[in-house]
């Protein structure tokens, strides 16, 4: 399994020079089976998703997509995917939807007067399939969908599995809303310590910091703190802070990981451009 990182900010893109070291695109992570030239499976289509374009040159995109939630940050770059947006592309899209058909959910997102194309106008082989928790098989690697707590709609986490190795990811991640738990961060509850449990690679929603925390409760995301405790009891190989805060800069990410370094598990920050290949990082 090899890991792209497209995209590690929360909220809203960060544009400007203190924020080039981390990166300013929104969520998007790109995976890839180790044998394999491209990657076939996406997490989240934020504006990072402009990169897995990159990632593939002349490349049509070919495989499927699994949207954790669909706020903003998380869909803004399905309309600019040019490497699916192709005659010869392939995406199979997989999303939470309370009702009705899957694309409908995306319909308002991708619509006039609010975009100048629809999702029907997509060129390419598109489909949409709606998104429950369990255990299913996509583009050859095993993944478990679990639902977790986060302001405005059904959010999931995921936990990805090649047979080899295993990732979780928890972008989006308010567990406070459960209460205020044993540090008054959140509960470890069930969803989260499964997805997170033995894993080789953790990406945890990092927006806050504990200060921050305590100061905006109910805006659906975790602090650093409880990210690090999760790994810890999770027996995580590696915690990488993702989903930064769109004003913390490279140098104010740079320290929040140094403040971690006492804790039990290695703990490092998701970096725009990083590929993860388990025994280095490029």
């Amino acid at each position: 399994m090899r890991l792209h990182l497209c995209g590690v900010r929360g909220s809203t893109p960060a544009p400007g020079a203190e924020f080039t070291r981390v990166g300013g695109h929104t969520s998007c992570v790109a995976i890839a089976h180790d044998a394999d030239e491209y990657p076939r499976l996406l997490l989240d289509a934020g504006t990072g998703l402009r990169n897995v374009t990159a990632l593939l040159g002349d490349a049509p995109f070919e495989g499927s997509m699994l949207l954790g939630h669909l706020h903003w940050d998380h869909t803004q770059g399905l309309p600019f995917f040019a490497a699916a947006d192709r005659p010869d592309g392939r995406v199979c899209v997989h999303l939470p939807v309370a009702a009705g058909a899957p694309d409908d959910a995306l319909s308002g997102l991708m619509a006039p007067p609010f975009f100048p194309i629809s999702v029907a106008g997509l060129r390419g082989e598109w489909s949409f399939y709606p998104l429950d928790e369990g255990w299913f098989d996509v583009e050859g690697f095993s993944v478990l969908a679990r639902e977790i707590p986060h302001r405005g709609g059904r959010t999931f986490g995921f936990r990805v599995s090649d047979g080899q190795r295993s990732i979780a990811y928890l972008s989006d991640h308010g567990p406070i809303a459960l209460g205020a738990g044993p540090d008054g961060w959140g509960p470890y509850h069930e969803a989260a310590m499964e997805l997170a449990e033995g894993v080789d690679l953790l990406l945890h929603d990092a927006q806050f910091t504990a200060a921050e925390l305590a100061a905006r409760p109910h805006f659906g995301h975790s602090a650093v703190d409880y990210a690090v405790r999760l790994a810890e009891r999770g027996d995580v190989g590696r915690l990488l802070l993702f989903h930064h805060d769109p004003s913390r800069t490279d140098d104010e990410v740079d320290a929040l990981v140094a403040a971690c370094a006492g804790a039990v598990v290695d703990v490092g920050a998701a970096r725009e451009g990083d590929i993860i290949c388990w025994d280095a990082v490029t």
